[in-house]
């Protein structure tokens, strides 16, 4: 895969609770935020292929369902997540 185990868990301590924290919110839309820009600059140089569309799409989906998610149960973590990581609606 394209992202080491090492990265991982680095971006799990970063934005989770602990390197080991793989289910929280937080680092979830982290490792999803990752993907989608390796797979956005993948889609720059190859523009016919649709699959690869399709998971970009779907990515999208599930990060914004976690995002949402996230707004509902903790307003705070989610402003401090959207400025850290950039990400903007």
């Amino acid at each position: 895969m394209y992202l080491p185990k090492e990265k991982k868990q680095e971006n799990f301590e970063k934005y989770g609770t602990s390197n080991t924290d793989t289910g929280s919110p937080e680092s979830q839309i982290a490792l999803f935020s990752y993907r989608i820009s390796h797979l956005t600059g993948h889609l720059k140089s190859n523009r016919k292929d649709y699959s690869t569309e399709r998971s970009l799409k779907m990515m999208v989906g599930k990060r914004r369902r976690l995002l949402d998610y996230l707004k509902e149960k903790d307003i705070e973590k989610y402003r401090a997540l959207i400025k850290e990581l950039g990400i903007r609606r």
